[in-house]
């Protein structure tokens, strides 16, 4: 896992600098900087509204004496969704925005519960419970 990591480390920023050049080439570098403070602007009010949102249905889930199992899930995708919008760049926004926007996010949680239950069942993590 930790060489995946690495390998995104080192060829997504190369990747970003290359699309900048491309579309500088394109529409004019004063125009890629203005896309990449709207995409921010609007993914911070995104992120604001989904997590607002997810905090209300995890609210609403423990009064009614449930765990909030979805909405713990939903967050996590809601903050790395903003982190990546706060990394300036075209592929790290559309990932943010795949995280913050709900209809595509639902794919996201199931590929994500499905590799926590195998790190589970591998005992690469454990989960300890009061």
């Amino acid at each position: 896992m930790f060489k995946w990591i690495l390998l995104l480390i080192l060829i997504v920023p190369a990747l970003e600098i290359g699309i900048f050049v491309w579309a500088g080439g394109i529409i004019g570098p004063w125009w890629v900087v203005c896309l990449i403070i709207l995409t921010g602007v609007i993914g911070a009010w995104l992120a604001k509204q989904q997590g607002t949102e997810a905090l209300n249905r995890a609210r609403q889930s423990i009064n009614v004496g449930q765990v909030p199992h979805e909405q713990i899930i939903d967050g996590i995708c809601i903050l790395l969704g903003a982190a990546f919008l706060v990394t300036p760049g075209f592929i790290t926004d559309t990932i943010g925005f795949l995280l913050l926007i709900p209809v595509s996010r639902r794919p996201i949680k199931l590929w994500m519960k499905a590799i926590l239950s195998k790190m589970l069942s591998r005992g690469t993590i454990t989960i300890f419970r009061r």
